[in-house]
């Protein structure tokens, strides 16, 4: 594996539409080496790129930039869902801490699919628990939140999802905290089409560059998550 990420080729973005049209086990083994040259390599090597700023954000992140490690596997849990075709069509890094827990504790990610990339951080899945202690620690500290969220205003690059409460849980708040206030769980990403059959390498540095804005508002959400 190059440690080198030089982009994902029109390869990988073929092979995602395709599989997506094609989601069979017949179809996969066919194209194998494909996923592993195409789409598993720039995985890596972004993984990789990415990895000596992770650890300087936390040392406790996982970055081995390995399938189970930081790279999502390509098969699906079908046993559960409604949804048996039995590959995934959206592949994504994850640096987080090992922990049994985790859902609960901020991660950082980026994610590939057919037509579009994203990166970002904040909780996979948070509990009512976790999203009351973060709504707790606005209120007893709004300055430590505040300073921890002063680079989103004026930002271009993140957006804050998660889904939100039909109705306000608390009234006499200002529409720009309501909108952090009023999540079951909550994550900031940056959202891209891609347009072109291809990404450019140059998104490593956007990614770098977004990870180390994050950074201290992943810090305020550890703390709130302990």
């Amino acid at each position: 594996m190059s440690d080198i990420f030089d982009g994902f080729p029109p390869a990988a973005v073929q092979f995602l539409r395709t599989l997506r049209e094609n989601n069979s086990k017949g179809w996969f083994e066919l194209h194998k080496q494909d996923y592993q040259n195409n789409l598993l390599k720039p995985l890596q090597a972004l993984a990789a790129g990415l990895g000596p700023l992770m650890l300087s954000i936390d040392p406790d992140f996982t970055v081995t930039p390995a399938i189970n490690k930081t790279i999502s596997r390509i098969y699906r849990d079908t046993r559960f869902s409604r949804d048996k075709s039995p590959y995934k069509t959206s592949h994504w890094i994850t640096f987080k801490r090992l922990r049994q827990e985790w859902k609960d504790y901020p991660a950082f990610f980026f994610e590939i699919s057919p037509d579009s990339y994203r990166y970002g951080m904040g909780f996979y899945s948070a509990s009512r628990q976790t999203m009351e202690k973060f709504r707790t620690a606005v209120d007893r500290n709004p300055k430590a939140f505040l300073a921890a969220t002063s680079f989103y205003p004026n930002n271009r690059t993140f957006t804050i999802e998660g889904e939100q409460y039909k109705r306000p849980l608390k009234a006499g708040i200002s529409t720009e905290l309501q909108e952090w206030y009023n999540r079951k769980s909550l994550y900031l990403v940056s959202n891209h089409r891609i347009d072109a059959d291809r990404v450019d390498r140059k998104l490593i540095f956007d990614v770098q560059h977004g990870f180390e804005m994050l950074a201290p508002f992943y810090h305020y959400l550890c703390k709130v998550a302990a």
